[in-house]
């Protein structure tokens, strides 16, 4: 009885060192994953519309919402990069220069389309004042992240804060809008 159960626990053991070597070669990995500048590849899909005064379906407008909105995410990370070495007062080439400057273009024409999309069209029931939570958070949440200052902390602030984004994932949430952002991957 005495060999069966330390032959259990050293199995145990061996498991549970092995489990710890998973664990770092995962960890490993996932530091592996972190893009350089020169793998970034600048998202060549952002929402447009040409609508004006039209009214707009609720599909419609739910797959608008999750084109924004997967947009953001996906212009978000490929700018973390460039922000990671700003934050290291590391200098960037011009070459580098340029491809932040294109992601920042489209970041802003992101929204910009976005915003005007939604105040020039007739949206769904139950949609308006969401759509626009969504706007103006994403929009304030743009603008805050490369001038990260006390000020505008403060002033974003009001717009970018837990509670609103608690409105927004319930909104998500409740019409299924399966979004990359906000992590609602449904």
């Amino acid at each position: 009885m005495r060999k069966l159960f330390f032959i259990f626990f050293i199995l145990f053991i061996l498991s549970a060192c092995s489990q710890r070597e998973n664990i770092d070669a995962i960890e490993d990995e996932e530091e592996d994953e972190v893009l350089s500048i020169q793998d970034v590849k600048i998202p060549d899909v952002i929402f447009t519309s040409k609508k004006q005064n039209s009214v707009i379906d609720e599909e419609e407008m739910k797959l608008s919402i999750k084109t924004y909105l997967d947009s953001f995410e996906e212009l978000s990370n490929a700018s973390e990069p460039f922000q990671e070495y700003i934050d290291e007062e590391e200098e960037l080439t011009t070459e580098e220069l340029e491809k932040l400057d294109k992601i920042n273009k489209l970041i802003k024409e992101n929204d910009e389309n976005f915003s005007n999309y939604i105040l020039n069209n007739t949206l769904p029931e139950g949609y308006k004042e969401e759509s626009e939570r969504i706007s103006h958070y994403i929009t304030a949440l743009n603008e805050l992240l490369p001038n990260v200052n006390i000020k505008s902390i403060i002033d974003k602030g009001k717009v970018v804060n837990g509670k609103e984004q608690k409105k927004i994932e319930d909104f998500l949430d409740q019409k299924k809008i399966d979004t990359k952002a906000f992590g609602r991957q449904l």
